[in-house]
């Protein structure tokens, strides 16, 4: 009797489970926020990438349901065929209008804006050079180009130039690719040095500004605002979906360059284009971060609040120790020895209040507790955080 051949899942599943590695959904069974609802008790939320509140905002809601009204619950096809509506212009001119660029292109997810647009502008003649923490979105769009890839090791600006110096010249064209705020880590790139090597070698160079558009510069414009690098040369990607509090994703840059990406980036041409509902509440999220700059001032207090907290307590006790010591974005990761201990860690918090699982492998090398901090955290839910925290460090 020949063998089934999906009896290899089961093998996996096992190691997976014996790894520690098995996840599964949990239930949120309110509106987003600070405050949640999950399997039914109330949680302090420490694991949402809703940066400024917006998600659970009434007018984002309002917004998504007058479109809804208005142009239905779904494209209903590719925007170059029946899923195009004015609404998707109007956002595109506001995220261009964001990041201080010529224009924009709206896809229906960062994620298919990262795998588009890295195998639109390479192929197999040219050459990737990535960074080591980047995300999954970006190091599966550069498998996808077929172009030769080589990664850096995380941050290490020596190794990226000795790269560059040693393949740059055998290859057509060349394409630097890197987070501007890494999602596990919350440190930043080295952006403006990643654009003088860029502009040395003749290489594009690619920014996903997943976690830093809305949170960083002056107007929310991300990290490129930020370092002062606009109107710079280079290819900005980001996500609507964390502190604009809807779904999507962009690349924003030059008109021609856009004007290509339109014309060749198969996760944009053959996918339906974003639903009315989503664009809408997207488009009204970058207006309210231009109105309320407050929001964004609020959500680095609480980050410095948060860190104050921590460095006191660090003074006392030793127990208390984050992977970055710099801070420099909302967020702020706890390392932990393997899986098994992050996972006993994330449910001894969820029975202190808090809502802040485990980040195991495959996600990343080591696993950790991973806290993002938003704009409507109170200072007692900081509060409660850190001594849990600490409570926690007498513990284990």
């Amino acid at each position: 009797m020949p063998n089934n051949p999906y009896n290899w899942i089961d093998k996996s599943l096992s190691i997976i489970h014996k790894a520690n590695w098995y996840r599964s959904v949990k239930t949120i069974d309110s509106l987003p926020g600070a405050i949640i609802k999950l399997e039914g008790k109330k949680l302090i939320n420490f694991a949402s990438n809703d940066y400024l509140g917006l998600a659970g905002d009434r007018r984002l809601i309002e917004a998504a349901i007058q479109a809804t009204k208005e142009f239905g619950t779904g494209s209903t096809g590719s925007r170059l065929l029946t899923g195009h509506r004015e609404i998707h212009q109007e956002l595109e001119l506001e995220i261009a209008k964001l990041k201080q660029t010529e224009t924009a292109l709206v896809f229906s997810s960062g994620y298919l804006a990262n795998i588009g647009v890295i195998s639109s502008v390479v192929s197999k003649r040219d050459l990737i050079l990535s960074d080591k923490y980047n995300h999954s979105s970006l190091k599966n769009g550069a498998i996808l180009s077929g172009a030769e890839i080589i990664e850096y090791s995380h941050n290490n600006i020596e190794e990226l130039t000795n790269q560059l110096e040693q393949y740059r010249e055998k290859y057509r064209r060349s394409l630097i690719i890197t987070d501007s705020v890494f999602s596990m880590d919350g440190d930043l790139c080295k952006l403006p040095l990643l654009l003088d090597l860029a502009e040395k070698y003749n290489s594009m160079l690619l920014v996903d500004e997943a976690h830093a558009t809305g949170v960083f510069g002056m107007n929310g414009g991300g990290c490129v605002e930020y370092f002062n690098c606009t109107g710079k040369e280079l290819i900005q990607i980001g996500t609507l979906s964390k502190a604009l509090g809807s779904l999507g994703g962009y690349v924003a840059g030059s008109k021609k360059l856009i004007e290509f990406l339109r014309n060749r980036t198969p996760s944009w041409i053959y996918t339906t284009g974003l639903t009315p509902a989503d664009t809408a509440a997207a488009l009204t999220a970058i207006k309210i971060i231009k109105k309320e700059p407050e929001r964004r001032l609020k959500l680095w207090q609480n980050v410095e609040t948060l860190i104050n907290l921590l460095e006191i307590e660090n003074r006392q006790r030793s127990e208390v120790k984050a992977t970055t010591k710099k801070y420099q974005s909302p967020i702020i990761c706890f390392p932990l020895k393997n899986a098994a201990e992050a996972l006993e860690v994330g449910e001894y918090l969820k029975q202190k209040g808090i809502f802040a699982p485990a980040i195991r492998p495959p996600t990343v090398n080591t696993s950790r507790i991973r806290i993002s901090l938003m704009a409507t955290h109170e200072t007692t839910h900081l509060q409660k955080l850190v001594a849990a925290l600490i409570n926690l460090g007498k513990q284990y």
